[in-house]
């Protein structure tokens, strides 16, 4: 069905679960919470619960079934962490569930309202900040003294759902809503009469509305958590079954890294799963007496200098800036701590690279998204020799990497993996008319490696850097708390635009 043309003061409220999202189920949203907000445990059990809520709500009891989701989901975990998790770790899987025809369709109205059967804390920031909703409406969590969900609803004045119903009628007393998106078997079903309009799937944009750029959500650029898949009940079941073996295999591939000589890994590797697909021509070892080739790499995960070196087949030391002493523990390769104070860690690459070659990952904190963060023009000062090198990675079950999560558990995470595959594409050194020996400023040199890395892997630039990513994630700059996250998030969003080079 066509959506109204647009005008000075059309409104829409819409479903969030089965209309903007594809999926009506939000079973595994749940899941991502109980996993990444509390663990392995109330994971397992909320699954051992999915025969009996999936049969509660075949049987029209889906209501008391979403209840009994949010109890064994959330009861006892701070609300803080709840708050963490929809900030951190929601919005990706929810960007990957929306249904961009529906989206077209709720971005053309000028007022929009999200109404979800989920409790509001769980959606409220992706809603806002990446479809750029203006009101969400949904169930508010209880909330004990100590700031720990009960598991229960507020209790609602008007049963439930008139409650809801009244509180979307209040937004619009002069005006109804000129549309309303949805599912017509969905409980809200009911709050869409209160609009001029119904739009029901499959939803199609009316091109007749003047509107010659259709608006994109936000992209997410910046996520956590360590699952990679929307963990659905068949793959929760088969994390879950996976765990012991993965814990087994990690520690065999760990005991092979540090047991084996460099150039033997790649082929035992490959026994254990692990693959390393090389493309390009690494240059060879610096001559004795002669300083190092400075390898610039892109910063995808913690394993990204040891794959480096397995590939060159020799142990080259690499620069970090701020992993956990169990990474450095369990590091094959000799690693050199920077201080984030610039003459001290010029002094200290200098060094490094007058006893031969570095590996430097100029992003200085990873990205799991298509992006390239800022490079910081430090390396394009210190030498002339300098080869990029673009790092990608694939893996089927866990990130490698986290901001709110204990960064020891990186290498063991990313080796739990089935088949982790790494992909090394080494370009060719820079010509010294590309480099500081021409005139060229550090920032310039920087900013132009960048560019061809990121045209190797397929990715864009942005000027993002590593504290944008921790206000993002963990509302502080890696190294302090800021008392208020929100203002913070917004300054980078309100930045997002102008961060991208064109």
């Amino acid at each position: 069905m066509e959506s109204s043309p647009s005008s000075s003061s059309s409104s829409v409220v819409s479903e969030l679960e089965g209309a903007l999202l594809k999926d009506p189920d939000p079973f595994a949203y749940f899941m991502l919470v109980a996993f990444e907000a509390s663990g392995l445990v109330r994971f397992a059990l909320l699954l051992l619960l999915w025969p009996l809520i999936r049969l509660m709500d075949v049987i029209g009891m889906g209501e008391a079934g979403l209840k009994l989701m949010i109890f064994v989901a959330v009861a006892g975990v701070r609300e803080s962490e709840i708050e963490s998790v929809a900030r951190a770790v929601l919005p990706k899987f929810y960007m990957d569930d929306v249904d961009m025809e529906a989206w077209k369709v709720f971005s053309s109205y000028d007022k929009r309202v999200v109404l979800t059967k989920t409790p509001r804390i769980m959606v409220e920031r992706f809603v806002k900040e990446h479809l750029r909703a203006d009101e969400v409406v949904g169930t508010e969590l209880a909330v004990n003294r100590f700031g720990f969900a009960t598991g229960f609803v507020k209790a609602q004045t008007n049963k439930g759902r008139s409650d809801i119903f009244e509180r979307v009628a209040k937004m619009f007393l002069d005006e109804p809503p000129s549309a309303g998106l949805g599912r017509p078997s969905s409980a809200s079903s009911s709050l869409l009469s209160l609009c001029k309009e119904q739009i029901y799937p499959p939803f199609i944009t009316n091109q007749r509305q003047d509107h010659s750029v259709v608006l994109r959500p936000l992209p997410v650029i910046f996520h956590d958590g360590r699952l990679v898949k929307l963990p659905t009940p068949s793959t929760a079941l088969l994390i879950i079954l996976w765990m012991p073996l993965g814990i087994l295999l990690a520690v065999i591939r760990i005991s092979i890294g540090l047991i084996l000589p460099m150039w033997a890994i790649p082929y035992v590797s490959r026994l254990f799963g692990g693959k390393v697909l090389v493309k390009g021509k690494p240059p060879r070892p610096a001559a004795e007496g002669n300083a190092g080739v400075l390898f610039v790499c892109t910063h995808r995960t913690l394993m990204d200098p040891v794959v480096l070196s397995t590939v060159l087949g020799r142990r080259i030391p690499a620069v970090t800036y701020s992993i956990s002493r169990l990474s450095e523990i369990l590091s094959p390769i000799p690693t050199v701590r920077l201080t984030r104070i610039r003459h001290v860690d010029a002094e200290k690459i200098k060094r490094e690279l007058s006893h031969g070659d570095l590996v430097v990952c100029p992003e200085g904190t990873t990205c799991r998204e298509p992006f390239l963060l800022r490079f910081s023009g430090l390396f394009a000062e210190l030498t002339d020799r300098i080869v990029p090198v673009a790092m990608n990675y694939r893996v089927g079950f866990f990130h490698a990497t986290t901001a709110r999560g204990w960064k020891g558990l990186d290498p063991i995470f990313f080796f739990m993996n089935p088949r982790p595959v790494y992909e090394v594409t080494f370009l060719n050194q820079l010509p010294a008319e590309a480099t500081c020996s021409s005139g060229k400023s550090p920032h310039d040199v920087a900013n132009y490696v960048q560019r061809i890395l990121a045209a190797t892997l397929g990715f864009e630039c942005t000027n993002f850097t590593r504290k944008d990513k921790y206000r993002v994630l963990a509302g502080n700059d890696g190294t302090v708390s800021y008392t208020s996250f929100v203002d913070q998030f917004k300054m980078v969003v309100s930045t997002f635009k102008p961060l991208f080079f064109h």
